[in-house]
């Protein structure tokens, strides 16, 4: 099945509500436009100690060679910010992964 497309709000001066989180998709992974200018707020709502951990893939290969990967582990309970993500490095759009979703992701544009 197809990645699950995720929609950044822009931010502005005057202030942006944040959009309403998203789990991500644990089966198919997600993916947003990507311009260069976007930001993924993600969060680990899992309430016990079980970190949890997204993975972005980037762009480009060399050599032949598969494109690495990124990945990120966030403990439980905590929210962190990924980004912004170079398209010469991680395409137009910008693909990732979690590996459970407890993984909640708010996307913006800056």
């Amino acid at each position: 099945m197809p990645r699950t497309s995720l929609t950044a709000v822009q931010a502005s001066r005057a202030g942006t509500v944040l959009p309403t989180a998203t789990a991500g998709d644990a089966v198919n992974g997600n993916s947003i436009a990507n311009d260069g200018r976007t930001v993924l707020l993600v969060r680990n709502t899992n309430g016990a100690a079980t970190a949890r951990t997204i993975t972005f893939t980037t762009a480009k290969s060399v050599d032949g060679l598969t494109a690495p990967v990124r990945s990120e582990t966030i403990p439980a309970g905590e929210t962190q910010v990924f980004g912004p993500f170079p398209p010469t490095d991680y395409g137009t759009t910008l693909a990732f992964n979690v590996d459970n979703a407890e993984l909640t992701v708010q996307s913006i544009r800056v």
